[in-house]
């Protein structure tokens, strides 16, 4: 009898301990975002986020992004633009900015970021990018190229696909923010840019930019060389988010970043016993 009571003290002890755990937990909804100056088209009012139909699907978007309660938003710009940003979302909760004269005006961070931070009555949003990343295209030799040079057309054609639609109008901004949104579709992006190089080997990377040390990249490993480059400047956002969350204390972060870091981002922060990852996918619906 006494080793049974025991027993149920302890395992309510565990459960008391791992409740408290995941309750202290910081929650971490990563957003994805085209750049939306790259996706518009010239003459095509579907792809303009500026027309008032792409102004109501900002709207919807971001109200929909709302119903999560972020008290901390972050995106992808740099620290050093940190005093910019700051100085333009103060005049814009103020009503004192139209964002429509700005020069990048199709900028998600206006559109998408100012929006929701003077919505949820924010007081900063956060730039917490960092420099690296490279070309998936300088990838173009070595031992089982076909395998990363078949999956790159894979995406492709998904991307094409989502992109013909919001072209021609079938499917809205909104939608087509949505759609990039769900797991089926970043988890494409992630495999070809974290897993299938891997097992390209024995190659060399073709015109390198200068965010790559070739000095250090080992020709034998030459797919896991290239997810370093982009792991590495994932691993850097992730600091800088941890970093200012440590100062800021929130209880639930949103990061709006381009779509293909969803899915290292989520990773990344799943591994972090500090904060439990929020699908975007549940607030998002067509």
């Amino acid at each position: 009898m006494k080793m049974k009571l025991l027993l149920t003290i302890l395992f309510a002890l565990s459960y008391t301990i791992t409740v408290l755990a995941q309750s202290s937990r910081t929650d971490m909804m990563i957003v994805g975002s085209d750049h939306f100056s790259q996706t518009y088209k010239k003459g095509n009012p579907n792809t303009d986020v500026l027309t008032p139909t792409g102004q109501q699907g900002m709207a919807r978007f971001t109200a929909s992004l709302a119903r999560y309660k972020p008290d901390m938003l972050v995106v992808e710009s740099l620290p050093e633009k940190q005093a910019e940003i700051d100085s333009l979302y103060l005049l814009y909760v103020q009503d004192k900015l139209n964002l429509m004269t700005l020069p990048d005006s199709r900028s998600e961070i206006y559109q998408l970021a100012f929006r929701l931070g003077k919505q949820l009555q924010l007081p900063r949003i956060y730039c917490v990018n960092a420099p690296g990343g490279t070309s998936q295209s300088i990838l173009k030799k070595g031992d089982n190229i076909e395998l990363y040079q078949n999956a790159t057309t894979e995406l492709r054609k998904v991307v094409a696909e989502i992109s013909t639609a919001l072209q021609n109008g079938t499917l809205s901004l909104y939608d087509y923010l949505v759609t990039i949104n769900q797991p089926k579709i970043y988890n494409i992006v992630y495999q070809l840019r974290y897993i299938t190089p891997a097992r390209v080997i024995n190659g060399k990377f073709v015109n390198p930019d200068n965010m790559v040390d070739t000095v250090f990249v080992n020709p034998k490993y030459i797919g896991a060389e290239l997810i370093s480059v982009f792991k590495n400047r994932d691993y850097k956002i992730y600091s800088n988010i941890v970093v200012r969350a440590m100062q800021v204390k929130p209880k639930r972060i949103m990061a709006l970043f381009g779509a293909a870091h969803i899915g290292s981002l989520n990773n990344i922060f799943t591994d972090d016993p500090d904060y439990q990852v929020v699908q975007a996918s549940k607030y998002l619906k067509k």
